[in-house]
């Protein structure tokens, strides 16, 4: 943050600054009450990720007011910790020094993903005001896919030739990582610039400074392409326990690395996104608590319109079926009883399908297995509850009608963990996004076909 800058954002807060200042005040108290000492003392002790948190539930005019009382080392710090969304309502309020000074000093990867959801005008401003090494490298990662391991890998990586001795190869790394996001994998490359393998930081500061690197790089390391999901290669990188993956490009050149800190991003809004879309509704950027009440409802009004034209079925099962329930109009009591019985199996299904699935468990042609799987926990369930619903029923309807609700249980649930199971992985197979079909859109059918059910087994069971 240049020093302009700072002077200006703290005079502005100075204008009605108190004569007593309390260590206890929140920054949103002390942006919104000008008490600029106050802020400071709570910006100073307060790590970078707690003071983005804090920025991302302001709006953007106290949210800008507070960031300018950053210094620039630390601005840089926290504005590398906000969602994309939030970064640029920072940059709106900055002047074009402040603005030029900490897109610079952004990592590439980072960079690139604020452009890549920032507008047009945004973003040529930013492409503008970088250095020709920063824009060349930030125009690089923008040419990837959306979602692809090239928007989050660091093309900054110090690669090391096979032919070097330790002595040589560490002194490659003082000299060129000062530059690099990581040194602790290096990898190890031909010629061409074509990954050979990896040696750890580790290895050579104990190995002797005369041993050549080709004796200590790990060959066929695990490593993904830049045009890969980048979800399935934070993946690979948990499930392999590294802390940084190589990426290459089409003819195996390194291309640079997928990091940690950028993996746990990666699995961090896919999940968020898995979550929302279980729930019904879209996700959302930025932070939940700085969101609108209308945005969110946006968000998921769609949803929720879809799903109430689905469960029309429902009405239309239980009007078919209206003169059986007029002979019996005991059986409506039990009609909320089974079909949330049957929904939540189903939900229940199809929440641990999809977890199995993003971690790789359980793969398209497991299909038949999980069927199978499935519709004999959805029966052993269905039986337990049957018990509580047969005892629940002779209580209050008698034993005829007990006997339908126990057996209607036991299928309801058979078939509604069976739908739960099945969905996703033909969701999967259609190369639709199984979150969207999982909890809400399961109970919803269920819903209707366990009427089906309920009121078939009662005409067979009464002779209705």
């Amino acid at each position: 943050m240049s020093q302009t800058e700072l002077i200006d954002a703290r005079s502005t807060l100075s204008e009605s600054l108190p004569e007593v200042v309390s260590t206890d005040v929140s920054l949103l108290d002390a942006v919104y009450s000008h008490r600029v000492d106050a802020a400071l003392e709570w910006l100073d002790n307060h790590p970078p990720h707690g003071i983005a948190d804090q920025l991302a539930r302001m709006d953007a005019v106290e949210a800008g007011m507070a960031f300018r009382l950053l210094d620039k080392d630390l601005a840089l710090a926290v504005f590398e910790e906000l969602e994309p969304v939030d970064q640029q309502q920072i940059l709106h309020g900055l002047r074009d020094q402040a603005f030029r000074e900490l897109v610079e000093g952004m990592d590439p990867d980072d960079r690139a993903r604020m452009l890549r959801e920032a507008p047009a005008k945004v973003a040529k401003k930013v492409l503008a005001g970088l250095s020709p090494r920063e824009r060349r490298m930030t125009a690089a990662l923008l040419g990837y896919p959306e979602g692809s391991v090239g928007l989050y890998m660091t093309p900054e990586v110090v690669a090391l030739p096979r032919n070097l001795s330790v002595a040589d190869a560490l002194q490659t790394v003082r000299i060129k990582g000062i530059n690099a996001e990581t040194v602790y994998t290096l990898p190890v490359v031909d010629s061409g610039r074509r990954l050979i393998g990896i040696v750890e930081l580790r290895e050579l500061v104990l190995s002797r400074p005369d041993t050549m690197v080709a004796e200590l790089v790990v060959t066929e390391p695990a490593f993904v392409r830049a045009t890969d999901s980048a979800e399935k290669a934070a993946r690979l990188m948990r499930e392999t326990n590294v802390i940084n993956l190589p990426v290459v490009d089409s003819e195996d050149r390194l291309v640079g690395l997928l990091t940690i800190d950028d993996a746990v991003e990666v699995i961090e809004a896919a999940d968020s996104e898995d979550v929302a879309k279980q729930a019904g509704s879209a996700p959302w950027e930025g932070h939940y608590m700085a969101a609108g009440v209308f945005q969110l409802a946006r968000y998921r009004a769609l949803w929720l319109m879809l799903l109430l034209f689905a469960a029309t079925l429902t009405v239309t099962v239980t009007d078919f079926f209206s003169g059986t329930l007029e002979q019996a109009a005991h059986l409506a009591l039990f009609i909320p009883l089974l079909i949330g019985a049957g929904g939540n199996a189903g939900a229940q299904a199809a929440t641990s399908c999809v977890r199995a699935l993003a971690v790789g468990e359980v793969r398209g042609s497991d299909l038949f297995k999980v069927i199978w799987r499935e519709c004999r926990v959805g029966l052993v369930l269905g039986g337990m509850l049957a018990v509580a619903g047969v005892i629940i029923g002779v209580l209050f309807v008698g034993a005829k009608i007990a006997l339908v609700v126990g057996i209607t249980l036991i299928l309801i649930c058979g078939w509604a963990a069976t739908i739960g199971g099945t969905m996703p992985i033909l969701a999967k197979r259609l190369r639709i996004d199984p979150a969207v079909v999982s909890a809400p859109m399961v109970t919803t059918l269920v819903d209707a076909t366990g009427l089906i059910i309920y009121f078939t087994t009662a005409k067979l069971v009464l002779g209705i």
